[in-house]
This record gives structure tokens, C-alpha cells and sequence, in this order.
């Protein structure tokens, strides 16, 4: 009798059967998006839950992530509340980008961010700003609950640096 030599895929193509390299490949693709949409479903579930943890008042908060984009949603008590959400995703791993969409209800002057370097304190910071350092504690409680204590800053983390007038 001997060997016969068939076409692999061509079986897969007429009787739908087995699969092709493509379809594998399109089928590896396709579940690995999916693992990735139920990942950046759960952080962004986990931010919202993080949110509510906090206390941080604002009403049908919800928070999208694709890729390294997050998206939030909502209406914030007031302009504080709202930076410090910003503040809270953008400070996530594997954030790079926050797509503000809050609004807030009581209207407030907008705070300044500020990203810690290597060397920074919050005394330092307080002296560029204000040209105080004794004024730190107005940032570091301009940044609670994000902070919990005034030496523990980070580089590459981002600060609310609230206006004082």
C-alpha cells in the first residue's frame, strides 16, 4: 500500500475539522486578549474598589483600562477629590495614561501636580512652591490618604501640590 502524502491543512478548510496554523494562531491571539481584557477588567475593578476603601466622595465612579490608559468616570465632590482619583490611578502599575472624565460638584482652584525626583522631600518641594519647607504639611495633607506618612515619597510618584490662596 504505502504512504500518502496530504495537504495538512487542507482537511481542516473542506471538512472543518482540526485546525490550521492561522487558526491556531488566531486562536492563541484571540485568548490572549481575552486574558488581557479580564486582567484590565480586575484592576479596574480593584481601582474602583480602592477608590471606595479611601472614602474619597464621588457618585457612579467607574474606571476603564486599556492597555496602559485608564479611563475614569463620574462626578467628584470637588476639585480635590477629583486630582486625588487622577492622582490614585495614574500612581497604579501599568498606568501611563488617566483620560479624566469626572466632573466635580463644588468648583475649586485647580491644584498643580508635581512628579518626585531622587532627593526629594516634601520640605524641598514645599520651599520650590511656596518658598517655605515648614509648609510641607499642606502637601502632605493635600495628598492623604495616598500618603501615609510625610518621608514616604517615592520617585516617579506624583504629588498634589495644592494652590494656597
Amino acid at each position: 500500500m504505502g504512504l500518502f502524502s496530504f495537504i495538512k491543512n487542507a482537511g481542516a478548510a473542506v471538512f472543518g475539522i482540526g485546525k490550521t496554523n492561522e487558526e491556531d494562531d488566531a486562536e492563541a491571539r484571540a485568548a490572549t486578549e481575552a486574558k488581557e481584557l479580564r486582567l484590565e477588567e480586575a484592576a479596574a475593578r480593584n481601582l474602583e474598589e480602592t477608590i471606595a476603601d479611601l472614602e474619597l466622595k464621588v457618585e457612579d465612579f467607574s474606571v476603564f483600562i486599556d492597555d496602559d490608559m485608564a479611563r475614569v468616570s463620574g462626578q467628584a465632590y470637588d476639585q480635590a477629590t477629583k486630582e486625588k482619583i487622577v492622582l490614585i490611578v495614574g500612581n497604579t502599575a501599568g498606568i501611563a495614561t488617566v483620560d479624566d472624565q469626572l466632573t466635580v460638584e463644588h468648583v475649586e482652584p485647580e491644584a498643580q501636580f508635581y512628579t518626585v525626583v531622587s532627593g526629594d522631600t516634601l520640605g524641598k518641594i514645599a520651599k520650590h512652591y511656596y518658598g517655605n519647607a515648614m509648609k510641607y504639611p499642606e502637601i502632605f495633607e493635600a495628598n492623604k490618604p495616598m500618603l501615609t506618612d510625610p518621608d514616604k515619597i517615592y520617585p516617579g510618584q506624583v504629588l498634589r501640590i495644592p494652590n494656597l490662596d
